[in-house]
């Protein structure tokens, strides 16, 4: 390019910058879109970041004030070091540039911050063709172009928002354009602590972002020279290589609710407000790290938390894993399904006081039972491998007793009991009774926290539900619907808040006590799988899972010892100093006196069922029945023990009258001496008989083998 074209270029240039279209500063921040999308909490904080944008990485907008001083003087040296003093262009930079092209002798391009951020704005000023080593180049009439947008930018923008908008726009190296991105993925650290060597590396990359470590190296050493920066090149060029090899993952600069943001970021909705405190959900996932790293040696290494408010069904803590502490960090624990242990008894005496079939102050039988399955004998037995005798319900419930539960399933019909569960939204028990049999008592099917969380809200509301809500919505949209009858549901809490009717299992001072008034149950799957501790005071309803997601068994870890104390800290949390009260008593319900053999106290009853006296009939007035075998059993016998040496022990109940028992195969009578039977092969009836002779209970079963002993195949 001669001279004389240059000066015409020039003429025709500033001819025609009025009439170039100039965005805004503010319409470019309007436009600019980050990589992360931001999830805010219910305050307006932003509680966790998320890529959702692939098409290069841009972190959020930064002004000059929280980039390094170093950073802005090193880039203005290298790029434009007489930015301060042209209007757009450098006339002296560009008549070098021109004079140096046509003498053949290369030398540095004279593109300003303006120009150059002017082509960032408008893609129609990229340089196109060109091959390696001169790369792409721009037409004259895009150098033209590119002068007059640079000129029409500073005449409506100042210096400082030029400079802002060139650092947040430019490409530093591989998909990281901008500073902030550029200095968290290459440096790790914000833009604003970058020192001079630090900012070195960053202005050496702007000429050639890709080139490798060596010319950038080189390129940082030769402006450290220019500036006067004391450092030496060996340490510069060693931190330059160390930067540009290693990992460059850029790690959220906040990362407290990755499972919420999953469901809620997109390219769509970058920034979304939730209905999360970010103080509570920070509290939670510090305190889940903390019961981790103490449960550790029991073999546990994941947990969850779920925290909602009672009223709105906002979700004000969601900690769906320990993050770095738990063994899939990816894992959500709030909706992964996991056995439900005794979890759902609260639902099942419910049912059963709603129904009128019990109240609170029934007796029950916290007895050894057999139940025949059809997958074998069933024989439920307490945590603690105790048998109670004797209970009220209240007692039954809130010790958490099993064989109590499974007879009042078998009084209110696994049917109905699993319809029920399905109405306060368990939709995973797709499955029909027979599938579940009894286990479904003491938790034998799969459930989620979340749907957990929601039930045991209902209880809190007296059996009112509406949606959990992780938006915030409008008032309008959280209209309730009753699903549980308020006397039932108010009776279940006021038994889950008894301290001492559930001391009979767990004593009186455990992780279950508050010093306000909450409703509890803890829970543990088979085999210590899982564990869990859900409950509610009058505002918040707050479920926790502690196990491992593998499936793999805890050691000596209960519901008390493993989730209890998570849910306990984070109830405290909640309810801070404040004193809450118990919920109001429905209309209902009534509360009445009762006597029985052992001790007057009042109790809650639905309007109409109440009853001043609870007491078992005497033994003599108690129908006999056949205990073992049950009906229909299928006994082994042992080829490894003399026949001579094998017995079968007949039981019955009530025990303590006069019983005779009589066993009858193809009409032939087999001695039972003192209910102990010698067995051999076949199949019988056994019946048992009064003083009388007269037939009281019976039974068949099946002894199969060669050998005898009274084993049950399971």
């Amino acid at each position: 390019m001669t001279l004389l074209a240059c000066l015409a270029m020039a003429v025709l240039v500033f001819v025609r910058i009025n009439s170039h279209p100039t965005p805004s500063f503010a319409a470019v921040q309007a436009r600019y879109q980050p990589s992360d999308g931001q999830l805010l909490d219910r305050h307006g904080q932003v509680i966790h970041e998320l890529r959702i944008h692939t098409n290069g990485r841009r972190l959020a907008w930064l002004p000059l004030s929280e980039v390094s001083p170093a950073l802005l003087k090193t880039v203005i040296t290298a790029e434009d070091k007489h930015f301060y003093g042209h209007w757009g262009v450098d006339l002296l930079a560009l008549a070098k540039s021109v004079w140096d092209a046509s003498s053949g002798r290369g030398g540095r391009g004279a593109s300003t911050l303006s120009m150059q951020l002017a082509a960032l704005l408008d893609a129609k000023l990229k340089p196109r063709g060109g091959h390696p080593p001169s790369g792409p180049r721009r037409s004259l009439a895009q150098k033209m172009a590119q002068i007059r947008a640079a000129l029409a930018l500073e005449r409506r923008w100042s210096k400082a928002q030029i400079l802002e908008a060139y650092v947040n726009l430019v490409s530093f190296r591989g998909e990281w354009d901008g500073v902030h991105a550029a200095s968290r993925a290459l440096l790790r650290k914000a833009p604003s602590g970058l020192d001079e060597s630090e900012a070195l590396m960053l202005a050496a990359l702007l000429p050639s972002p890709n080139a490798p470590p060596s010319d950038v190296a080189k390129r940082a050493c030769r402006l450290a020279q220019m500036q006067n920066v004391n450092v030496a090149c060996d340490s510069l060029t060693a931190r330059v290589r160390d930067a540009l090899t290693r990992d460059h993952a850029i790690t959220p600069a906040v990362a407290l609710a990755p499972h919420i943001a999953q469901q809620l970021l997109s390219a769509q909705q970058s920034r979304v407000k939730s209905t999360l405190d970010g103080a509570l959900q920070r509290f939670v996932l510090n305190t889940v790290q903390q019961e981790l790293t103490q449960l550790k040696a029991r073999d546990v290494s994941d947990a969850a938390v779920l925290v909602a408010d009672n009223s709105t069904g906002e979700i004000l803590a969601y900690v769906g894993n320990g993050g770095a502490a738990s063994s899939a960090r990816y894992v959500d624990g709030v909706r992964a399904l996991r056995q439900a242990g005794s979890t759902l008894k609260p639902f099942l005496y419910e049912l059963a006081i709603e129904q009128r079939l019990l109240t609170a102050a029934s007796p029950l039988d916290d007895g050894p039972v057999n139940l025949v399955t059809a997958t074998g004998l069933y024989v439920p037995q307490n945590y603690d491998r105790d048998f109670k005798g004797w209970v009220n319900l209240r007692n039954a419930l809130a010790s958490s007793l099993n064989v109590p539960a499974v007879k009042t399933l078998l009084l209110v019909g696994g049917e109905r009991f699993l319809q029920r569960l399905r109405t306060l939204g368990f939709a995973h028990l797709d499955e029909g009774d027979d599938f579940y049999g009894p286990a479904l008592a003491l938790g034998g099917a799969d459930v989620s926290l979340w749907e957990l969380t929601q039930a045991y809200r209902t209880l809190a509301n007296q059996g009112r539900q509406n949606p959990l809500q992780i938006r915030l919505v409008a008032a309008s949209a959280l209209e309730s619907s009753p699903v549980l009858d308020p006397g039932a549901a108010f009776i279940v809490g006021d038994i889950l808040a008894d301290r001492a009717a559930r001391s009979l299992s767990f004593g009186l001072e455990n992780a279950l006590a508050t010093r306000f008034w909450s409703a509890a149950k803890t829970g543990t799957s088979k085999d210590m799988r899982d564990n869990w501790c859900i409950g509610f005071s009058r505002r918040y309803t707050v479920g926790v899972w502690v196990g491992n997601f593998d499936g793999t068994p805890m050691r000596d870890v209960s519901g008390v010892t493993g989730a209890a104390p998570i849910w306990l800290a984070v109830m405290n949390y909640l309810n801070g100093d404040s004193i809450e009260t118990a919920l109001p008593m429905p209309g209902n319900v009534v509360r009445a006196s009762v006597s029985s053999k052992e001790t007057s106290r009042d109790e809650l009853f639905l309007a109409g069922t109440e009853s001043g006296v609870t007491q078992l009939k005497p033994t003599q007035a108690q129908k006999p029945r056949i205990v073992y075998p049950r009906d229909g059993e299928i006994l082994s016998l042992d080829p490894d023990i003399p026949s001579a040496n094998q017995r079968v022990i007949f039981s019955a109940e009530p025990t303590g009258i006069n019983l005779q028992w009589r066993l009858v195969n193809k009409n032939i009578q087999q001695q039972i001496v003192n209910g102990r039977w010698q067995p051999q092969a076949g199949r019988y009836r056994l019946a048992l008989t009064n003083a009388l002779g007269e037939v009281v209970d019976e039974v068949g079963f099946e002894m199969r083998g060669s050998s005898a002993v009274g084993r049950v195949r399971r």
